[in-house]
């Protein structure tokens, strides 16, 4: 059975860092496309940060967030610096299929079979 576990949210001010994680178990990263959604109140889910071999982002923070994976480990990541108030929501790392491409931005949330719980990411100005 496929979990993914994310943690490392919190409530930082603006300006502040936080490293996301998504540890995965019952399947592998390696060579599977992973990405980075969020979801603020009252918005619709929207992918923030793509990876299969290079990272790719959404306009609103490339320059800020770095996705990152570890085969070895399982594990997704996501670095946030600079962060922002409109950074607020909760986020969640997801898991295309083996197999299925790698597409976007913009991201499609039907691309991804896997999903965790969230973590959520509070950003005061």
């Amino acid at each position: 059975q496929v979990h993914l576990v994310e943690s490392g949210g919190g409530s930082v001010q603006a300006g502040g860092s936080l490293r996301l994680s998504c540890v995965v178990s019952g399947y592998t990263t390696s060579g599977v496309c992973m990405a980075w959604f969020r979801q603020a109140p009252g918005k619709e889910r929207e992918g923030v940060a793509i990876i299969d071999g290079a990272g790719r982002y959404i306009e609103s923070v490339k320059g800020r967030f770095t996705i990152s994976k570890d085969n070895a480990l399982n594990t997704l990541y996501l670095q946030m610096r600079s962060l922002k108030p409109e950074d607020t929501a909760m986020y969640y790392c997801a898991s295309a299929p083996v197999g299925r491409g790698c597409y976007g931005p913009p991201l499609r949330e039907n691309d991804y079979a896997y999903w965790g719980q969230g973590t959520q990411v509070t950003v005061s100005s």
